[in-house]
């Protein structure tokens, strides 16, 4: 028998519920797997910010040096060893040797002691003295006698390494003196040019004569050339006295600085008949001396310094519709006392000048700004060198001390002007935005203005949103409110897949096939905004009056079917209206019309196409955000809505557009950084010129467009090189404003709408 205590009682359970020992062991890995996902995307997202944080540091490295200020510092003084007074220096690349010019001609010192260096000595002149000279720095050297001859002469130096030891070996190379005065006068001021048709010189002779001498090439038919020497004198307007001359290396223009502070010019094309332009005021204060002339890299821009200190650029301008003239580009920094010494570096468009008390200034001619302000020793400055390195400065006194000065300024040309606002480019007629990185010469002035490069960037942007934003979020209202679900299930991936396609392959397919197509059908693109709507406004009406039958045969939201035939047909029907509006209104030639009537010029890589193809990459992405913050508004309100009599259009509208508004704005702002951030089908789509036009017929270049193009060939840390990676700065900060704005901007629209 069965244990009675054991016998089963009427309303207990059969035995004690027990816990689940594997529904808690489910839970706990739940709880782990939970952890692990939270804490593998929290360390995800900190990645990914520091990766971001990095990248933006080492952008911000490489942008920094631009704007450091530049440098120089003093070494200790030495003085030439056994040398009369020099007039002008010079120094060799490496800034060890100098060259001192003397009456007694051509001297070589050492820059750290002021020793000899053994050289070659001026055979030419002949116990004669040098009483005049060119410029130094500038090729051949043209030293003027005490007897009216001109010896040119060039300093060379060969360098040569053994055993890991560099020498130098100064070097003097002379050419046949020319005679400029017969009667062998003393030469007082001197300038001098060697030309492809041979040397050109002007001389103030000791009485006060100003005598030419240029060189002509004849070419026979049968026989070499022959060069005849042509002597001339220069007749200035009574009064004159000149105290300064400065010829270019071309031998065309020869300027003449004056004791009343005034400027002529002398056009020497023709050297049988010189021609002499009305003096310009030039100095600083009135009645101040011209102290001396002197060209920067490339002979367009002269310096002139004065008596009073004043330093300016001067440039002769040719303009259309007017007559030449000089014009004065900027003025400088003055020094305290007269301007005693110049010059320019061989590598840009700086230069140095020095006062008679020993203080320094490095402008930079380009961009007007004075760029170190250095205070010698006291002492009467004879001579400035600027190294052919632009590294350093050296400078001679009367007593035939030596100053040097290694100078640290690798981005003389970078300031937040010449970055970003209008610059006076030699060869322009006024300050203008230009960015033109390469050039076909050595005296070439690389011109980095980013102002352009926004400006395309955000011209490319406008027409592509233009083109997109409209027909996006129409379409996504359109899908989310009124669309038939089974034709909502194959238009949406559809349009999402337009995502993935190559950015590459629309700049090619806009580059070769639409640009042309574009070209063709302008005028009738333009009057589509006009036939197009009214073609589905006709439509519209016309189903209202189709038959009942017909209207029920059609799924509710699937109409879009039959509107889309009537749209292609709606563009074909703009395109050969187009063609009768060219042919009848626009002279037969939309691009001659253009030109002629409003001054248009017609690109055939231009804004139009840009904005077609980028609008075409931008669509899916606007569209696909925006149909889902429209399909996510919460269908009680639709539904309340809908009971209280309004219709699905006015739902649309009034209730479910603002209330989705918050995303609408989001899907609009990723559309813009993704438009601003394009690259390939801005470069392959536009003629990807530089220029400031707003015209949509004409092209720009983008600055991501530009940092794909140039950044390979920049020399790695050059100019170049750093402001491609200041305008890769720029792109990140104008994006990181945009998506900070558009964040502010949705939170405060979510927060107005989601009491609804």
């Amino acid at each position: 028998m069965s244990n009675p205590t054991q016998a089963i009682r009427p309303g207990k359970p059969l035995s004690e519920a027990r816990p689940d020992s594997s529904r808690w062991a489910r839970a706990g890995v739940r709880r782990l797997v939970d952890r692990l996902a939270t804490r593998t995307v929290t360390v995800g997202g900190l990645i990914i910010i520091g990766a971001i944080l990095a990248i933006l540091l080492v952008i911000v490295a490489e942008v920094i040096p631009l704007f450091r200020p530049p440098t120089a510092a003093r070494l200790e003084s030495v003085t030439a060893k056994a040398l009369p007074a020099p007039s002008a220096v010079g120094v060799d690349e490496y800034r060890e040797i100098a060259y001192l010019l003397t009456a007694d001609g051509i001297a070589f010192r050492r820059t750290r002691d002021g020793s000899p260096v053994p050289g070659p000595s001026l055979e030419g002149l002949a116990g004669a003295t040098v009483t005049a000279h060119s410029p130094f720095g500038r090729g051949a050297v043209g030293l003027g006698t005490s007897d009216g001859r001109l010896l040119p002469v060039t300093v060379k130096f060969q360098v040569a390494f053994q055993d890991g030891t560099r020498t130098i070996t100064p070097d003097l190379a002379e050419t046949a003196p020319l005679v400029l005065d017969p009667a062998g006068r003393p030469i007082r001021l001197l300038a001098y040019a060697e030309t492809a048709a041979g040397p050109k010189a002007a001389a103030l002779l000791d009485s006060g004569e100003l005598v030419l001498l240029a060189t002509q090439e004849t070419r026979p038919l049968i026989g070499d050339p022959v060069r005849q020497e042509v002597r001339s004198r220069l007749p200035l307007p009574p009064g004159t006295r000149p105290t300064a001359l400065a010829l270019d290396i071309r031998g065309e223009d020869l300027y003449i600085g004056t004791a009343g502070g005034e400027l002529l010019r002398a056009d020497l094309r023709d050297p049988a008949a010189p021609a002499l332009s009305d003096p310009i005021r030039v100095a600083s204060a009135p009645g101040a001396p011209v102290t001396l002339l002197g060209f920067i890299l490339g002979d367009r821009t002269l310096i002139v310094g004065d008596q009073a200190g004043g330093v300016a650029a001067w440039r002769w301008l040719q303009e259309e519709r007017r007559e030449p003239r000089l014009a004065r580009i900027y003025r400088f920094r003055k020094h305290p006392g007269p301007v005693a010494a110049f010059d320019a570096s061989r590598r840009d468009k700086s230069f140095v000048t020095a006062d008679d008390s020993g203080s320094l200034q490095v402008h930079y001619a380009t961009s007007g700004a004075t760029l170190l302000s250095l205070t010698g020793e006291s002492g009467v400055v004879r001579g400035v060198a600027y190294a052919p390195k632009a590294d350093g400065l050296l400078v001679a006194d009367a007593g035939g001390r030596l100053s040097h000065w290694p100078v640290q300024n690798p981005h003389p040309e970078t300031t937040l002007r010449t970055l970003f606002g209008t610059v006076w480019y030699e060869g322009y007629n006024a300050p203008e935005h230009v960015w033109q990185s390469t050039g076909g010469t050595d005296d070439f002035e690389a011109k980095l203005s980013l102002t352009p490069l926004i400006y395309g960037t955000l011209k490319g942007t406008f027409y592509a949103l233009i083109f997109a934003v409209p027909i996006a979020l129409l379409s996504a209202l359109y899908a989310s409110q009124f669309m038939h679900p089974t034709l909502k299930g194959i238009v949406k991936p559809t349009v999402e897949i337009m995502a993935a396609l190559p950015s590459v392959v629309l700049g090619f397919l806009a580059g070769l096939w639409l640009a042309p197509q574009v070209e063709r059908v302008v005028p009738g693109i333009f009057l589509a905004l006009l036939v197009v709507p009214a073609g589905i406004l006709l439509a519209v009406g016309a189903w209202r009056f189709a038959p009942p039958a017909f209207r029920k045969s059609v799924k509710a939201g699937s109409e879009v079917g039959l509107l889309l035939p009537l749209v292609a047909g709606s563009l074909l029907v703009s395109f050969w209206l187009g063609g009768l509006v060219e042919q009848w209104l626009l002279q037969g030639d939309y691009r001659a019309f253009l030109l002629s009537a409003l001054g248009l010029t017609y690109d055939q890589r231009n804004s139009l196409v840009v904005g077609i193809a980028m609008g075409f990459a931008v669509i899916p992405i606007i569209f696909t955000i925006a149909e889902d913050s429209l399909s996510n508004v919460p269908q009680h309100l639709v539904a309340g809505s809908l009971a209280l009599g309004a219709t699905r259009w006015q739902t649309a509208l009034r209730v479910v557009l603002p209330t989705a508004s918050p995303g609408i704005f989001s899907a609009v702002m990723i559309g813009f950084g993704r438009a601003v951030g394009e690259t390939m089908i801005v470069l392959m789509a536009t003629g990807n010129t530089p220029i400031m036009d707003g015209s949509i017929f004409n092209g720009f270049r983008a600055l991501s467009a530009n940092i794909a193009v140039e950044l390979p060939e920049a020399p790695e840390g050059g100019t170049l090189f750093r402001t491609l990676f200041l305008a890769a700065l720029l792109l990140f900060a104008m994006t990181f404003v945009v998506n900070t704005a558009a964040e502010l901007i949705r939170l405060r629209l979510r927060k107005r709408y989601r009491t609804l």
